[in-house]
């Protein structure tokens, strides 16, 4: 009983998701339900509850964005390593909110950066980039592996010059660094975040404040990536030091550098593709866990930008 109201979820929603996808009836009798509709469409519908049952079995909430991921699955005829995403928790929130890879391509992110030195993770945005880096940091350090969490990123974005902008250096960055620190409470709880910051145990900074130092026994994170110039991700990439690990997160559709200028993530992304313990893991838009509008957007833009490619 307690598996068919997670299954058809509030006011049936989920189920009205999967009639809707599959133009099919759904009905619950008793302990049965029965499907009905064209043959293939109840098909692919049966194949979309059992992956719903799946993740439940898992241990999963089921909302619309896992449902209508099992139906992308269904599409590529690959439902069946919904078994394997549900496994493993990278970390657990200040709220006692376990952190898991939400899709394939999540969870692969998530073993390069736990196999390798060096992790370039590119996608677009709602892809869990960042919070998933973030998580794995946190993991780390909790589990002693590194004694420091170093978050930096590129302080030029969406065309605005710092030098227009009020106040010092650091009230400047500030905006652009707030993602992080909201992933970072998430994971720590604000009043222990403070403490590690205190501590010198975390570090959120402009990459800038990077130049000329040896970054040691840590887990350093450089965010939105794509907005480095190849001089500053050398700059950045060299900075590694011994037991450190390093995740580059970026978008390579929203590069907001002058028209002209290289981005230093692309660059590194051909630079660096044949070297050992170095891992790229492409995200798409199927792996964006926001809201399902985001989803169709991007794939939108990557339409047109490819149809203008082709011009």
């Amino acid at each position: 009983m307690e598996q068919a109201i997670s299954l058809f979820g509030s006011f049936d929603e989920n189920i009205r998701l999967v009639e809707d996808e599959f133009n099919i009836a759904i009905i619950s009798r008793g302990s049965e339900i029965k499907f009905s509709g064209e043959a293939e469409n109840v098909a692919k519908g049966v194949r979309a509850v059992n992956g719903m049952l799946t993740l439940i079995n898992k241990g999963e909430t089921l909302n619309e964005q896992n449902v209508r991921y099992v139906f992308s699955l269904i599409s590529d005829g690959s439902e069946e390593q919904l078994a394997e995403m549900a496994e493993g928790v990278v970390c657990i929130t200040s709220r006692g909110k376990p952190v898991k890879p939400k899709t394939l391509g999540q969870k692969k992110y998530v073993e390069a950066m736990q196999k390798n030195t060096i992790v370039m993770g590119i996608g677009p945005a709602g892809t869990g980039k960042t919070y998933l880096a973030v998580a794995n940091a946190v993991r780390a350090f909790r589990a002693k592996e590194v004694s420091k969490i170093i978050l930096t990123r590129p302080a030029i974005e969406a065309g605005e010059k710092l030098g227009f902008l009020p106040g010092d250096l650091m009230q400047k960055v500030d905006p652009y660094l707030r993602p992080l620190y909201d992933a970072l409470f998430e994971m720590f709880g604000a009043e222990n975040y403070q403490k590690h910051q205190e501590r010198g145990s975390i570090e959120v900074a402009p990459l800038a404040y990077m130049r000329g130092r040896t970054l040691d026994d840590s887990f350093i994170i450089l965010d939105e990536a794509q907005n480095t110039t190849p001089e500053q991700m050398k700059m950045f990439l060299t900075r590694m030091g011994f037991n450190s690990r390093i995740v580059v997160t970026g978008d390579v559709t929203q590069i907001d550098l002058p028209d002209g200028k290289r981005s230093g993530l692309v660059d590194a992304m051909k630079v660096l593709r044949n070297i050992k313990d170095i891992a790229t893991v492409r995200l798409t838009e199927k792996d964006i866990v926001r809201h399902r509008l985001v989803q169709e957007i991007v794939a939108a833009y990557e339409r047109s930008e490819e149809g203008r490619k082709r011009k």
